[in-house]
């Protein structure tokens, strides 16, 4: 089959279109044709060996996709020949070969059906970014018409908590550079955006909220803003850390956790079992229903182009990329 093949760490530089080997299915696993696969950041980290994974290579990347079922397992009893499904958090493109080929081997468990009123293009993108911003937003267990904060609010996860958080009847602000990404951030629930680059946001920031202050930030940028967004939070206070496209977080002075209590918390989606990840996914389904908010797509890509499909998400889409494998 055709596949896009990462011969070794060292970058994206590192990836080629090859042949590779039929997957063939485990007693508990489908063969999924892929359609759609989408892009996902943590696919350049672990090329570039900032991933904790240990991939046997040449590898394939790929996390999300959607497709058809062409092969069953002998004891999958769930799915059957010619079904469509999409695929949740696995280790799929981590340390088993992903969705950037024409077909993968996928645990039954972790499939779900195609979401109703969803293109295939949304289902092949939403799972691991939704799931993710879930499990940010609901770690510390449950919030009472909170403020969130979102770093990177434009971006994949970004967008997800955005959407999700104001689902869920939280107060919304959002951080993006953009003027353009912020106001379509407002029409997707944020109450407020700010741009992270203007020196007083913390101040309008709070000007804004009165005698409130954050009750739960979601970071996805880490770096120097990381401080910045510890000053806005209040007693109590709780922050996901999601990314770190801003590289490492500088010394910062620990005093501001004590006297306001402020938990600090990383998300890692792999952690959920394959229930709690269909679990947070039915959560996922059920919020996005009742907000009438769908999965946003920026742009998608014919297979050939996956390095520049990874350019595109480098420069910082708001919506997914996503990568057409059907021909």
């Amino acid at each position: 089959m055709k596949a896009w093949l990462l011969e070794g760490l060292g970058g994206l530089e590192k990836l080629k279109v090859g042949e590779a080997a039929m997957p063939t299915a485990k007693a508990d696993e489908v063969v999924l044709k892929v359609d759609f696969a989408s892009l996902n950041p943590a696919d350049r980290y672990l090329a570039e060996g900032q991933y904790p994974a240990r991939p046997t290579f040449p590898h394939i990347l790929g996390r999300d996709a959607v497709g058809t079922v062409t092969a069953v397992g002998a004891a999958v009893t769930t799915l059957k020949v010619g079904d469509r499904a999409c695929i949740l958090r696995t280790e799929v493109g981590v340390n088993t070969p992903g969705t950037f080929a024409e077909f993968v081997a996928v645990p039954a468990a972790s499939l779900t059906a195609v979401p109703t009123g969803w293109t295939d293009e949304q289902a092949a993108s939403a799972p691991l970014v939704y799931l993710t911003a879930y499990q940010a937003l609901t770690q510390f267990g449950a919030l009472e018409k909170a403020v969130v904060l979102v770093t990177g609010a434009s971006g994949g996860v970004g967008v997800a908590s955005v959407q999700l958080a104001a689902a869920m009847g939280h107060t919304v602000v959002g951080l993006s550079r953009s003027d353009e990404k912020r106001k379509k951030l407002e029409g997707l629930g944020a109450s407020l955006t700010l741009d992270p680059h203007d020196t007083q946001w913390r101040k309008r920031i709070k000007e804004y909220l009165g005698q409130r202050r954050v009750d739960l930030a979601v970071d996805n940028i880490g770096g120097s803003l990381f401080s910045e967004v510890l000053d806005t939070l209040g007693m109590n206070g709780r922050i996901s850390c999601v990314g770190r496209l801003a590289g490492p977080v500088p010394s910062f002075n620990t005093a501001g956790l004590f006297f306001r209590r402020i938990r600090i918390g990383g998300v890692a989606v792999g952690t959920y079992t394959p229930a709690e990840a269909q679990a947070a996914w039915q959560a996922v389904l059920k919020l996005l229903s009742q907000a009438k908010a769908q999965p946003l797509v920026d742009s998608m890509w014919p297979f050939e182009k996956l390095i520049e499909a990874f350019g595109r998400l480098a420069s910082g889409p708001m919506g997914k990329v996503v990568l057409q494998v059907k021909g």
